[in-house]
């Protein structure tokens, strides 16, 4: 049994949590992911089965769209509304113009520290597990690519927004840093995947519902 799955990720569980449940529905033990989704993201997760899983570096590789909302006014430990709140600031004196001018500064190529809740590395050690423990350690910033960073709504405090990105980029560290430069401090509330290179969310199945018959025939362009 070899082929990709396009899985809409429910919130409140882990990309591993999605693997794990499709090994027993396919009763199949190699099934991996291609990029990690937080616990309270949702949307797009391909899944790798069988032959299929050492793909995995190519599905990486492709750039990623979100839509997200980020809420004015609060810092957390983690950069999402699930986080410790280590801080909270006056935020209203924000008004759109504004968020659209900081979202202006964070297109293109930009350099961006990933957050401590991620799966990078610190000498051997996942970052996340030195977060869970208490420990920071410093982190080299990486270079991303910002396509398209556009304000969908605003409603004082949340703002709605799209996301066209490279690989690597983190949604809930662009928004800690647009609440920086615009004084007040954010977070993320809600994120969803929309897209993975070619595969969209209006394709993705849901893992209820999934099954044999959606697997799929995938293989990279020449």
């Amino acid at each position: 049994m070899d082929g990709i799955i396009v899985v809409d990720k429910p919130s409140g569980m882990t990309s591993h949590d999605v693997v794990a449940i499709i090994r027993r529905k396919l009763r199949q033990k190699r099934v991996g992911h291609a990029g990690t989704l937080d616990p309270l993201a949702t949307g797009v997760l391909v899944i790798l089965v069988g032959g299929s899983t050492r793909l995995s570096d190519k599905f990486v590789a492709f750039d990623k769209g979100y839509s997200a909302t980020l809420k004015l006014g609060v810092k957390t430990r983690s950069a999402d509304i699930q986080g410790d709140v280590l801080l909270e600031r006056p935020y209203e004196m924000v008004t759109r113009a504004m968020i659209e001018a900081s979202f202006r500064k964070f297109t293109g190529l930009i350099d961006q520290v990933p957050p401590m809740v991620s799966a990078v590395k610190h000498k051997g050690e996942r970052l996340y597990k030195l977060a869970r423990k208490g420990v920071t350690v410093d982190r080299p910033a990486r270079q991303i690519r910002i396509d398209v960073l556009e304000l969908l709504s605003f409603e004082s405090p949340l703002a709605a927004f799209h996301l066209d990105c490279s690989k690597g980029t983190y949604v809930r560290q662009l928004a800690e840093d647009v609440g920086e430069d615009l004084g007040c401090g954010a977070c993320i509330t809600e994120i969803r995947r929309t897209k993975v290179g070619p595969f969209t969310i209006q394709e993705a199945v849901k893992l209820d519902d999934v099954n044999e018959t959606h697997l799929r025939t995938w293989r990279p362009a020449a």
